[in-house]
């Protein structure tokens, strides 16, 4: 018997087929479904759904109760909240296979979806962004953006690390906790 480099609790699913990652850890009651690619250390929570062709980062964290379906890709280092939702059809009907329809959504590195988050298929979230608990996103998130509400709407900007970032007059910002420093154009942010 092959020696797994990668844990799965016994009462988890994963279908053959499945790329999964060094480190990864599987947990209770979850479906890791044929085709779909997991990351090095990635942690994969209580009941959790992974569909075909889902792609997951390197240490991507998927707390319970998470669905994530076909379309879905995520970069490194991103954290799925409880419960929090992709969709990937815009207009299901129980009689209607429209499987052809998938859309993509694309999460940057380092992006945090909050608990019950909705992400409506087609809109991606850009790296570092931060959706609140309970938003539901419609339209695309720019990167270090943070959105809250439903529909989404954006109330600021977000460091790295977490933190509320506040611009002076001249567009500069200091993450509160690590000090890093960011500029802001009148339009995106980054880190300088």
């Amino acid at each position: 018997m092959e020696k797994k480099d990668y844990f799965v609790h016994e009462t988890a699913v994963v279908d053959d087929g499945c790329t999964i990652g060094k480190g990864t850890k599987i947990w209770h009651f979850s479906h890791i479904m044929s085709g779909s690619r997991i990351g090095n250390d990635c942690n994969i929570g209580q009941n959790v759904v992974v569909s075909p062709e889902v792609v997951l980062g390197n240490n991507v964290k998927v707390q319970n109760n998470v669905s994530i379906y076909t379309g879905v890709v995520c970069g490194d280092d991103v954290f799925l909240g409880p419960s929090c939702v992709f969709t990937n059809v815009i207009n299901p009907r129980s009689a209607v296979n429209r499987k052809d329809s998938f859309l993509k959504t694309m999460v940057g590195e380092g992006a945090s979806i909050g608990a019950n988050a909705t992400i409506v298929c087609g809109n991606n979230i850009g790296k570092y962004a931060f959706v609140g608990a309970g938003a539901v996103v419609t339209k695309d998130v720019p990167p270090y953006a943070l959105v809250v509400g439903n529909p989404a709407r954006q109330t600021g900007w977000i460091s790295e690390n977490g933190q509320r970032l506040e611009f002076d007059t001249e567009g500069m910002a200091s993450c509160p906790e690590t000090g890093e420093k960011y500029y802001f154009d009148g339009n995106s942010v980054r880190k300088i």
